[in-house]
């Protein structure tokens, strides 16, 4: 355990809501005081979706003015991965830039499979295989004559980082996400670029989780009052990369769910899986801290909920989301399954309408009302994370014995009892903050605070509030479940 206390901040960005926290590191302490949080969504501009990344920045430094009288010792930044933006020759961002979820890499895999195999793309990266991957949107971007006068491409916290520190980097883990990166050489896929005729002078050095990216500009320092030579601190900057470095496991048999908007289900494996049953399965291999795999699919996690809320908001819904879920717990089982990872349910929507219509699309009973709505999708949910666990640990011949789920769905009780039932087996669902904790763990180890990264995972699991999940043992009923959903794909 640390000897000393160290205090630092995290910027946690995400895609619904970011914050500013101060985490405390001493002897058998882990704590968190959150100074600022605010909303975050995209914006439609015209016809496209972006991210106002200016207010966001200003967020950002009204965050760290705040943190400044917990007199912290650096900062680090992270947040979901893919999206970038792309400077001019002078520094300057070239436009806001695009969201994930904006829907012009729509030809871009079909585009890409001109020049690359999937084999060969998989072989190179990885990957799984999604038009929100960072090389599909650059596709699209060339496509759109908006690579000529861009001479960087910085990923969202490495944005931060620049306007902060005036420093250019590429953090590792975060690179890892844009299908660019080339998983046998460990730098970027500059033969992959070439083939699809993409500039490689847009790529920033990287950088590892703990390197020190800069300290703060003068009029930075000056604004938020954290002085000259504040250090800015590189972290596992894609925000699952910190999760998992905060998830905490005590045995070596564990897997984790890093639910939030999006649900991240996989193991961490000393390196990457590379074959043709992993690549059909649609598994990404992906960085973690100290060169680990976070071998793990994409689906689809909270932002259906997330989309429903939004929308009965908009028809004057008051229920408290509590309540909700209560009801919902309620509901008969199994009435209605969808598959959550259809591409239907990618962008913003009245997903209530949307949800109706996969249900009648596929033959299952419609939700009628909001708790029925919600029951559907969450057990849709668990089943996605049933299938998704089952793959991995098949894919990497890894028996698992426990899940952690944490992030904002561990929150979810509801949804935690049914991935425990799900998966069938015990879940421990926490931290809530794993994100953040990860970042300050991260920061603190580069300090010279703390050592291996089970020591990290010991001082979670002692400090840090936990519930567990016994599975019910209905696996039967579960394997009936998913036998229905529609097209028989997994």
């Amino acid at each position: 355990m640390p000897e000393i206390d160290y205090t630092c901040a995290a910027i946690d960005l995400g895609a619904s809501s970011g914050r500013v926290v101060v985490g405390k590191v001493g002897d058998g302490e882990l704590g968190l005081t959150e100074v600022h949080r605010f909303p975050n969504a995209p914006v439609s501009r015209t016809s496209s979706l972006h991210w106002d990344v200016s207010r966001l920045y200003r967020e950002i430094l009204d965050g760290l003015r705040k943190a400044a009288s917990y007199t912290p010792s650096s900062a680090g930044i992270d947040s979901w991965a893919v999206d970038y933006g792309l400077l001019d020759d002078c520094g300057r961002l070239l436009a806001e830039p695009r969201h994930h979820r904006d829907p012009r890499t729509r030809d871009s895999i079909e585009e890409v499979r001109e020049h690359v195999s999937d084999q060969e793309l998989y072989r190179v990266t990885g990957l799984q295989q999604l038009p929100i991957n960072t090389l599909y949107q650059l596709v699209a971007d060339r496509a759109e004559l908006r690579l000529d006068d861009a001479r960087k491409l910085l990923l969202i916290p490495d944005l931060f980082i620049h306007w902060l520190t005036g420093e250019v980097g590429a953090e590792i883990t975060n690179v890892s996400t844009t299908q660019l990166y080339d998983v046998s050489t460990g730098d970027w896929a500059h033969d992959l670029m070439r083939t699809l005729d993409l500039p490689t002078h847009l790529l920033a050095p990287l950088r590892e989780p703990g390197d020190q990216a800069g300290t703060l500009r003068a009029d930075v320092a000056e604004r938020t009052g954290l002085g000259s030579g504040f250090s800015v601190t590189t972290v596992a900057s894609h925000d699952t990369a910190s999760a998992v470095a905060a998830v905490p496991a005590t045995r070596e048999d564990f897997a984790y769910i890093s639910c939030g908007t999006w649900s991240l289900v996989g193991l961490e494996l000393d390196s990457p899986v590379l074959g043709e049953q992993s690549r059909a399965a649609n598994i990404t291999n992906e960085r973690g801290i100290d060169g680990t795999t976070r071998y793990l699919r994409n689906t689809m996690g909270l932002w259906l909920l997330q989309e429903c809320v939004r929308t009965w908001h908009q028809h004057g819904w008051t229920e408290r989301l509590d309540a909700l879920l209560d009801r919902a717990a309620r509901e008969p089982a199994f009435t209605s399954v969808i598959d959550t990872d259809d591409p239907a349910f990618l962008t913003p929507q009245d997903m209530p309408a949307a949800i109706a219509n996969a249900c009648a699309h596929a033959g299952e009973p419609v939700p009628s009302t909001p708790a029925a709505t919600v029951r559907c999708l969450l057990e849709s949910l668990a089943m996605a994370h049933r299938r998704t666990l089952r793959d991995v640990a098949r894919l990497a011949d890894r028996h698992v014995g426990v899940v952690h789920l944490v992030g904002g769905g561990s929150r979810n009780a509801l949804l935690c009892q049914l991935t425990a039932d799900a998966c069938g087996v015990p879940v421990i669902a926490g931290p809530t903050e794993a994100t953040a904790l990860g970042n300050i763990l991260v920061q603190a180890r580069a300090h010279g605070v703390l050592g291996e990264r089970a020591e990290l995972r010991k001082l979670v699991a002692e400090t840090q509030p936990l519930r567990h999940f016994e599975p019910s043992g209905n696996e039967r009923a579960w394997a009936a479940a998913e036998s229905r959903l529609a097209g028989g794909r997994y």
